[in-house]
């Protein structure tokens, strides 16, 4: 487990995968294996198998932790009802902000996928948009709103939001190109 956990967090998701599938079949209980394969399976891509493990850790464990992951894995299935549930879940339990966030982004991205961007917008202007000391989160949120007002064509507000996320971090994706675009 304690290699699989270091080839993870070094980025090697196949690799970790491939050390914890023996170790998931004969403990299937083991809350942390199922965790960490879940979230192996999900840097992979393998979203239904991610959420079998993923569905597996929150049952044993009786825990939200992973539901900003499982919930985007279930949206990249198009499973945007289950989205909606976890988020939900989430909320209710509201765990801490990062995580909350999280959620947050993960449940305006399925929105978006469906054509809802002014409802999208709402959830994320519902996180906290003015923070005089943004953390990661914080930014990861304002670039998704960012990038929402830019696809309904407020590029002013996107602006603004790019700006702020270059002013803390301008390595940040792609954010210093897309506001030189916007500008």
């Amino acid at each position: 487990m304690i290699e699989a956990a270091r080839a993870y967090e070094r980025g090697r998701a196949q690799d970790a995968w491939r050390i914890l599938r023996p170790l998931a079949e004969e403990a299937p209980e083991a809350a942390a294996i199922r965790e960490l394969a879940g979230l192996s399976l999900y840097r992979l891509g393998r979203w239904k198998q991610a959420i079998n493990h993923l569905e597996a850790f929150a049952r044993l464990t009786d825990s939200v932790e992973q539901h900003p992951v499982l919930a985007d894995s279930y949206r990249a299935l198009g499973r945007h009802a289950k989205v909606e549930t976890l988020w939900n879940e989430l909320r209710a339990v509201s765990p801490g902000a990062e995580l909350v966030t999280e959620g947050r982004i993960v449940m305006a991205g399925s929105l978006a996928d469906r054509g809802e961007l002014g409802q999208a917008i709402q959830v994320l202007e519902r996180g906290a948009v003015n923070v005089r000391r943004p953390q990661p989160h914080h930014l990861r949120l304002w670039y998704a709103l960012a990038d929402l007002y830019e696809r309904v064509g407020d590029a002013p507000r996107a602006r603004e939001l790019f700006g702020r996320i270059t002013a803390v971090d301008p390595g940040l994706a792609d954010t210093a190109e897309r506001l030189a675009t916007l500008a």
